[in-house]
């Protein structure tokens, strides 16, 4: 598949499905030189710190070379007709493979860090997580520059097989520098009663667009995929979500929140696919995207594919800047508006962090957030 990354163009803005919504004409690819990314670097901006946890027997944390005899490595996506999944093919590469035995717990989160230390240079970076059944565990990982001057591209593909009654919690962040593109191409399945919790964080980058797909293939399967941007400058943060379901009973549930500053810009794309003969699905999708300057921008776009007739699938989507009367409450209650502004903001994002329970990765969410935000208002 790595010698076609040459023959395939790069999507162009309004000419590709998919794309409609993020002008990369200013990117020229053939000027970055393809290297690896330096975990061993400091980073800018990390989004978290997790101690080194004790893995039991049997589970692999390795590098994404010990992947490749996996029957699983490039089973979730292919290059056929995706230019930047045939760059990552194409190599070099670096990346993970985390696999977890039929029947383990990891009780400790598992960290991931790549750091993209130099300017002018691709990173191809590469991901396989395998959950054999009834197995469970959490991965952690986070996209990072070693300055805010790196300037580069960051291609990530991400593969997450989740066993038959296994349970994945993946959280997946990017704090790249605001001159950096970050291209993306994810996909989880998720087998019999296993159950997904996809967390995703876009905090950096200038541009680009991340896909994440996640497939339902066995009855009973559930996924829930949480979602938080917050963007000012020229950001753009292009994210293309689908939920497909492909077996009956399966549920989905996913949540977008964005902040927008500056002349920032923010693209949604939701899709719930139900397959025919996946009756009992339960599916939900949200965006809600919050505009705190006048030339902030951005679209929120559900869509719905059903082929099966008993199904409840729904979907939501707004775009609206902060409320006067929430704020005309609060500064009648002595607030200065700065600090009532602040306080509708954090309510706002308080919705995606109550999707956890308390504990650690309530904590960090809330955490990420709040310095991103002190970033974006306080800059």
């Amino acid at each position: 598949m790595g010698s076609r990354a040459p023959e395939l163009e790069l999507p162009q803005f309004k000419g590709r499905p998919g794309w409609e919504f993020t002008d990369i004409s200013a990117l020229d690819l053939a000027s970055y030189e393809r290297a690896l990314a330096d975990d061993g670097a400091a980073a800018q901006a990390p989004l978290f710190s997790l101690p080194e946890p004790a893995l039991p027997d049997g589970v692999l944390v390795t590098t994404i070379e010990e992947a490749t005899s996996d029957p699983r490595f490039g089973s979730l996506l292919s290059a056929q007709d995706d230019v930047f999944v045939a760059l990552n093919d194409a190599g070099p590469r670096n990346g993970a493979f985390v696999y977890v035995p039929r029947g383990v717990t990891v009780a400790q989160p598992i960290s991931l860090t790549a750091v993209q230390s130099r300017t002018g240079t691709l990173v191809n970076r590469r991901t396989l997580i395998v959950l054999e059944e009834g197995a469970s565990a959490e991965v952690w990982e986070q996209f990072l520059s070693a300055s805010e001057d790196v300037d580069g591209v960051f291609n990530v593909v991400t593969e997450l097989a989740v066993g038959a009654n296994a349970h994945l919690r993946y959280v997946c962040g990017q704090s790249l520098s605001e001159r950096s593109w970050i291209f993306g191409a994810q996909r989880a399945r998720v087998d019999r009663d296993g159950s997904l919790d996809w967390v995703a964080l876009g905090f950096g980058s200038i541009g680009g667009h991340v896909r994440m797909e996640t497939q339902l293939v066995g009855e009973g399967a559930d996924a829930r995929v949480t979602g938080a941007y917050a963007t000012h400058g020229r950001q753009h943060i292009d994210f293309d979500t689908t939920q497909e379901h492909a077996a009956p009973s399966t549920t989905s549930d996913l949540a977008f929140r964005g902040v927008l500053q500056g002349r920032s810009s923010a693209v949604w794309k939701g899709n719930i696919i139900v397959d025919p003969g996946a009756q009992k699905t339960d599916a939900f999708q949200e965006s809600r995207n919050l505009l705190i300057s006048k030339r902030a921008h951005a679209d929120a776009i559900p869509g719905l594919e059903i082929q099966a007739n008993d199904v409840r699938c729904t979907h939501a989507a707004a775009v609206a800047q902060v409320d006067p009367e929430q704020l005309f409450y609060l500064r009648s209650r002595g607030l200065r508006e700065e600090v009532a502004k602040r306080l509708v903001i954090e309510g706002f994002l308080s919705a995606l962090v109550e999707r956890f329970e308390e504990g650690p990765v309530r904590d960090v969410l809330g955490e990420a957030l709040e310095r991103r935000l002190g970033l974006i208002l306080d800059g």
